[in-house]
């Protein structure tokens, strides 16, 4: 009588199989691993970006960076007797830079610190260093100023880099871009998937996604001509380029991000939901948003989150259209800077390894924790969504 199911067989039997199909099919087999190293390799990279920007905000993170204006100064009589790597680093050389200097050279570096001193000597703010924590985020009442403020003034007497502006600036961006392109991003979704006939489906859903594809330099250029001159004789504020247009402008941009998500979110959700929706008496917009919109919930809720990712990450149409000027106002209407504009607009500028230099990096792997995070948390929350739709919560 023979058995009702074979053995499995042997391990080394099922080894030679994988053997034999490894030697069978060796292209294969290659292309597999090479789209394996690919995958390793571009998550790596993003580690170790996160680790070099990381790497430069080191020193403003446990407090190794001075900004004092007023620092002690040493006379030029006595540059001879100092060692040279003292004398480097109170110059602020590199090593490279310090060797190609001659001796004249080194000595006007010093007379010229000398000369600095004597200028703000005499400002109460001179011996503060504005790189620490309380006045990176907390106001402060700077001299000439009649009341606490948050200043990012970087290039001045007295280094002032409170973030807060740069953080306002982009979040009022941010929501009025969402709040614009996801109503019309997602009312597109539903009709695409749901309601437009197949042949104008074929027309709107690559005439959407086509936007994608526009440089967004070319956007924030319209937006800096065309939408900011529009909104402002509609609107009649007072700044021309401000948050607003800004936002309009990001909208643009993430309106394909959240589209394509939604909408293949939506076309994902079994026809079968729609057809007893529709045999039950509904129409086809009640099957649409009180039947799919609900069972899809958790892909729409992920394309929001990427939109709002894009969004913040946005450097060249915040950079032509908001403005760029970093006022603490969270008045949508007033002219606003980033922390993406920021960066692009001053990284050129600044003496690498330096206060501003450091700052700079500091916000940007502040953004990138910050979009990292929403990215987790849009995770559980979506998890947790399609559990409950499973009935498993």
């Amino acid at each position: 009588m023979s058995e009702p199911f074979p053995k499995p067989a042997p391990v080394t039997q099922r080894w030679q199989g994988i053997q034999r199909g490894k030697n069978r099919h060796p292209f294969e087999w290659l292309v597999e691993k090479m789209i394996f190293l690919v995958s390793l390799t571009a998550i790596l990279m993003v580690f170790l970006i996160f680790a070099f920007v990381t790497r430069e905000a080191v020193p403003i993170l446990f407090g190794q960076m001075n900004s004092a204006a007023k620092q002690p100064v040493i006379p030029v009589a006595e540059m001879d007797k100092m060692p040279p790597e003292v004398l480097r680093n109170y110059l602020e050389l590199t090593r490279e830079e310090f060797a190609s200097m001659d001796h004249d050279t080194r000595q006007l570096l010093m007379q010229t610190k000398v000369d600095a001193a004597k200028d703000v000597s005499t400002d109460k703010d001179a011996s503060l260093n504005t790189t620490e924590w309380r006045y990176l985020f907390l106001p402060y009442q700077w001299t000439g100023y009649d009341r606490p403020a948050y200043i990012w003034q970087p290039v001045s007497t007295i280094k002032k880099y409170n973030i807060v502006p740069l953080i306002v600036g982009s979040i009022k961006a941010t929501v009025v871009a969402l709040l614009f392109a996801v109503p019309l991003a997602l009312a597109a979704a539903i009709y695409v998937s749901q309601l437009a006939r197949p042949k104008f489906k074929e027309v709107i859903k690559p005439a959407i996604e086509l936007l994608s594809g526009v440089p967004s330099v070319v956007v924030g250029f319209f937006a800096l001509i065309v939408i900011a001159t529009f909104l402002q004789g509609i609107f009649g504020y007072e700044s021309r380029l401000n948050a607003f247009v800004a936002g309009i402008g990001l909208g643009f941009a993430i309106i394909p991000v959240v589209f394509s998500i939604a909408e293949d979110s939506l076309t994902s959700v079994p026809r079968s939901y729609t057809q007893a929706a529709l045999a039950l008496g509904a129409s086809r917009w009640q099957a649409a948003w009180q039947v799919v919109l609900p069972a899809a919930i958790p892909g729409v809720f992920a394309a929001i989150v990427l939109g709002f990712g894009r969004a913040m990450g946005e450097t060249m149409i915040v950079l032509l259209a908001s403005g760029n000027a970093s006022i603490m106002s969270w008045d949508i209407f007033d002219s606003a800077r980033t922390i993406t504009a920021t960066i692009a607009a001053e990284m050129g500028e600044v003496v690498a390894g330096g206060d501003h230099y450091r700052i700079l990096f500091l916000i940007g792997a502040m953004l990138f924790v910050v979009t990292f995070f929403s990215n987790m948390a849009a995770e559980l929350v979506m998890e947790r969504l399609k559990r409950r739709l499973e009935g498993k919560a």
